[in-house]
């Protein structure tokens, strides 16, 4: 009979809270054996699998690297290339490479009380087979994506067109878009990547959206990371710009939600100079939300603009009515001819990367579940999940849950407890939606996501400087996690 391999941590997923996860433990907890399972061929998860045109970070590296890693390049907005060879070099340095185990697919995972541990089934991706694992705790690094599908709306005649009709999550490596008329649908950051990137090869590039975003230029390189990295240890100007990128950030979250008309109108009073003259800024670039109600997208360098200045890109405001065998045509009688037609139009959101999770054999339903510190869920057992934050870096909040993973994991390991579970007291707390944010992509799925609550520690906030004291600096016996000993 063969031996079912057991480790103290199992990591689902080898993307950027994957290799976080992995390094903390091995730092801060090196008595935990620990393992990564990734179903794909590579590391880096989102920035491995999507493959589309210009495809790049939305936020700094400063703060999108990881907190124990500088980010050396002069670039701050990096493109996925430059943040694949960050995460390669990571893993290299950080010896972690022998502990990832690629082709294993996590589709299922039993927690049993009585044997105060988890139960993983796993697909291997290449023979088909399944096989079992085993953990006291179990990190789900897998994101809120979903790999498998992106967001598709029925779009009316879509069969009829005779050209290319892809998704950017899906991105065929063959496509040549090459002095072709390419329609790119949706105003998301998916897009506003899209358009720049694509028209330098297109003959045209029009983004054709419902309702505007807003769209921020911000220079590709960080002046103060520049000066500091050469007066300066590498580690100290790296922690001084990851702070000052922090702060700043927060700062600006702060203006747009105690000021968002004068937030507004500053945004929309910097785009004249960056659009050539009367342009209607009123109708394409004039949302109908306030800042960070949906995320601010990025143009670096205003190359979005300047796409729209040579003459390379436009946009149209308005509705699909049908599509056709050669282009588009809109509800307002307009017709976009296109060779091309990307759907940029959303993600698919998930919870623990649809694995199949029961507590003593019964389904967890995730609508049911209570967030606690943006890491834990309210009735499973030493389950932790990374999720990374909605108006900053993703990483910021990844980094703080290894941490904090490592203070249960050695905590419990002093006290010799077998179990954790946030508890919480439902004549205290009140269930509110998980996330505060109006994007469509997550009102979509709002409704079958776990929820936050109306009190600390319940409560997912929005923001790195609380969560540093909510998960370094408080106790963890705090009433809501239950412990129990072997």
């Amino acid at each position: 009979m063969t031996s079912i391999m057991h480790s103290d941590v199992l990591i689902i997923g080898a993307g950027i809270s994957g290799i976080s996860s992995a390094f903390h433990l091995q730092k801060y907890a090196p008595q935990a054996s620990f393992e990564i399972l990734e179903r794909g061929d590579s590391i880096g998860g989102t920035w491995n699998l999507f493959k589309y045109p210009g495809i790049r970070s939305d936020s700094d590296m400063y703060t999108l690297g990881f907190s124990f890693r500088p980010w050396r390049d002069a670039k701050a907005i990096a493109d996925a290339p430059a943040i694949m060879n960050y995460l390669r070099d990571a893993v290299r340095d950080g010896k972690l490479n022998e502990k990832i185990h690629f082709g294993k697919k996590v589709v299922g995972a039993k927690w049993s009380t009585a044997d105060g541990k988890w139960f993983l089934t796993i697909e291997n991706q290449e023979t088909s087979e399944t096989e079992v694992r085993t953990c006291k705790f179990l990190h789900s690094c897998a994101g809120y994506y979903n790999y498998d599908k992106g967001y598709q709306p029925d779009f009316y005649g879509v069969e009829n067109f005779k050209g290319p009709f892809v998704h950017p999550q899906f991105w065929p490596e063959d496509l040549d878009y090459s002095g072709k008329k390419v329609v790119v649908i949706g105003s998301g950051a998916t897009a506003v990547t899209l358009v720049p990137a694509m028209a330098e090869q297109a003959e045209h590039v029009t983004m054709l959206q419902r309702s505007p975003t807003y769209i921020v230029s911000r220079p590709s390189e960080d002046a103060f990371a520049n000066f500091t990295r050469k007066y300066f240890p590498t580690r100290l100007a790296y922690g001084m710009t990851r702070w000052k990128n922090v702060l700043l950030g927060r700062f600006f979250f702060w203006l747009c939600r105690t000021r968002p008309e004068a937030v507004k109108r500053r945004l929309l009073e910097q785009l004249p100079e960056q659009l050539p003259p009367g342009y209607d800024i009123a109708k394409h670039l004039t949302p109908r939300y306030n800042p960070w109600d949906q995320r601010v997208c990025l143009a670096p360098d205003g190359n979005f603009f300047s796409a729209i200045c040579e003459g390379k890109a436009d946009i149209a405001t308005d509705h699909i009515e049908e599509i056709q065998e050669n282009g588009i045509k809109l509800k307002s009688g307009d017709f976009l001819k296109a060779d091309v037609i990307v759907s940029a139009t959303g993600l698919d959101l998930n919870f623990l990367g649809n694995i199949e999770v029961t507590v003593d054999n019964e389904p967890i339903e995730p609508s049911n579940l209570l967030n606690y510190k943006g890491m834990m869920y309210s009735g499973i057992p030493n389950l932790v999940a990374s999720f990374g934050y909605t108006n900053a870096s993703w990483t910021l909040r990844c980094d703080l849950t290894s941490k904090y993973l490592c203070r249960l994991v050695n905590f419990m390991d002093r006290r010799n407890l077998s179990r954790v579970m946030p508890t919480p007291d439902m004549s205290q707390v009140k269930y509110e939606p998980l996330l505060d944010f109006s994007s469509g992509y997550v009102v979509r799925k709002s409704a079958e996501l776990p929820k936050q609550g109306s009190i600390k520690p319940w409560v997912m906030y929005q923001n790195y400087i609380a969560d540093i004291f909510l998960t370094r600096f408080s106790a963890l016996q705090d009433g809501a996690l239950k412990f129990t000993k072997k």
